[in-house]
């Protein structure tokens, strides 16, 4: 596959919200990934809730001849990644979809910072936390949620597991009370979330003491944004 001789425009997919300030938070990643690489065009898909669609946007790039590299803003692999923006890219030769967003060290260092804003001390054997997820039938899925929170393990003196909000098991409110039962003194729930929306406003009914702000907004998150479209635009030019 060739992409041409123009950078491809870099379609920054979220998977879309009702939510006014997840929206903001979403554009405002793609404009932060367009101010640390001046020139780079870039624009905005969405594969559920609203306009416009990633099937959309790469077929009215494929139309103008641009090429064009969808980079998931999700943090793991689930039916959106391997369906729906799968299916937008393989129909244009000119476009090609990148990998998710996570897993990513850098993610569980805004994780690890949003968790210590949350007054949860990393020494602490007495906290345990839950990384709390949207979920996913999909195994590859819940396979990248556990490479997370393993990776989170590393900065953590108590416990961390995971829970979900749908689809996946345990749900977060279960991993919670597993938690409590297991002996924690304070259980908190880092929401393994881009932005706030429908999911992030359900976390407080999970029955932890605390519950940590999304990721956004977050520089690092651009630069990982930036990394996952230059490794699809190499990949491509090797082929």
């Amino acid at each position: 596959m060739n992409l041409g001789g123009d950078p491809p425009v870099l379609v920054a997919c979220a998977h879309g919200t009702r939510d006014p300030g997840g929206r903001r938070l979403v554009a405002e990643l793609a404009l932060a990934a367009r101010r640390l690489r001046p020139g780079l065009t870039t624009t905005a898909a969405f594969v559920d809730v609203q306009p416009p669609t990633v099937a959309d946007v790469v077929a009215g790039l494929a139309a103008q001849g641009r090429p064009a590299v969808v980079v998931p803003l999700l943090l793991s692999g689930g039916y959106h990644v391997h369906v729906d923006i799968a299916r937008a890219v393989q129909a244009h030769d000119a476009a090609r979809a990148a990998r998710p967003l996570g897993p990513d060290p850098r993610l569980v260092a805004v994780l690890a910072d949003r968790l210590a804003a949350a007054g949860a001390d990393p020494a602490d054997t007495g906290t345990a936390v839950v990384l709390a997820a949207a979920g996913s039938s999909d195994p590859r899925s819940v396979a990248d949620v556990a490479a997370t929170a393993a990776l989170l393990r590393e900065r953590q003196a108590g416990p961390v597991s995971t829970g979900y909000g749908s689809t996946a098991r345990p749900r977060v409110a279960e991993a919670v009370e597993a938690a409590r039962r297991a002996g924690a003194a304070q259980v908190v729930v880092a929401a393994y979330l881009l932005a706030p929306g429908h999911f992030h406003g359900r976390l407080a009914a999970a029955g932890a003491d605390v519950v940590t702000a999304p990721l956004l907004p977050d520089d690092r998150i651009a630069a990982v944004l930036l990394d996952r479209y230059d490794a699809a635009v190499a990949t491509t030019a090797d082929a």
